[in-house]
């Protein structure tokens, strides 16, 4: 890995948290990921967690088997959903000495200057302490923005910007951007020319596609960071990602 201190974040999609059936938060891959962040964080970089699943979580808690189609319905899965992603989150990650602390941000806590510079001093604390992995969510149960359209796409590139990160890595469940002939795109530098590639397939129990990923990284561009799409399914992609090796779609930025 990378000697130099680098500070990522890391999106977790929620087709990436669930078992292959989609009946239920996957633990297998939770520990496995989880894990892997140790790791970064152990390698003295810092690592602040956009994870998805809420809704996903409470539509199975709930014993749903589809996500409902009504915005009240899917807020209360999420409000349901949210405090058992967490405490999964607190318990996989106490194996390995390290704290969590949830921040439930909205798009208009982004567009607020005095509560986007709270936001920014909060994360800034948080990193301070070096044992502690913040985990952003989208405040689900009041906001609709992502619930509708990108699975916490966008708000991984706002949080990238928000906190000055060298690396977003969007962590999904197909291995990076596409050609037409179903090749993996390995490095992009003009956004736009890829952005016919994108598909808007979604999950059962989740929201957005590459559409949205690609909107996400060019967001991050703008603001000289640097991203990967890569599969969360492969074991050893971030450790692969932060220290710049070779993984998934890579979205470079001229230094």
């Amino acid at each position: 890995m990378s000697d130099k201190r680098k500070r990522i974040v890391i999106k977790f999609g929620t087709g990436i948290l669930t078992r292959s059936s989609g009946n239920a938060l996957s633990r297998t891959q939770l520990r496995r990921l989880t894990g892997e962040v140790a790791d970064v964080v152990r390698a003295d970089h810092q690592c602040l967690l956009v994870s998805s699943g809420a809704v996903g979580a409470g539509l199975m808690l709930m014993g749903l088997s589809e996500r409902p189609t009504d915005l009240p319905s899917i807020q209360a899965c999420a409000a349901i959903g949210q405090s058992r992603l967490m405490g999964l989150y607190e318990t996989l990650f106490q194996r390995h000495g390290l704290h969590v602390a949830q921040l439930l941000l909205s798009h208009q806590d982004i567009d607020s200057r005095t509560r986007y510079q709270n936001a920014r001093n909060t994360v800034e604390r948080l990193l301070r302490f070096r044992n502690v992995v913040p985990i952003i969510n989208e405040n689900d149960s009041v906001a609709v923005e992502e619930l509708r359209f990108g699975d916490n796409d966008r708000l991984s590139a706002e949080v990238a910007i928000l906190g000055q990160a060298d690396l977003l890595l969007i962590l999904t469940s197909v291995e990076g951007l596409l050609d037409e002939q179903n090749r993996l795109v390995a490095q992009i530098t003009d956004i736009d020319a890829v952005t016919h590639l994108a598909g808007e397939k979604v999950g059962t129990y989740s929201r957005g596609g590459m559409v949205t990923k690609l909107q996400a990284a060019k967001l991050a561009f703008q603001a000289g960071i640097p991203s990967v799409i890569a599969s969360g399914l492969e074991p050893g992609i971030i450790a692969a990602a932060v220290a710049g090796k070779p993984a998934g779609t890579q979205i470079l930025v001229n230094q």
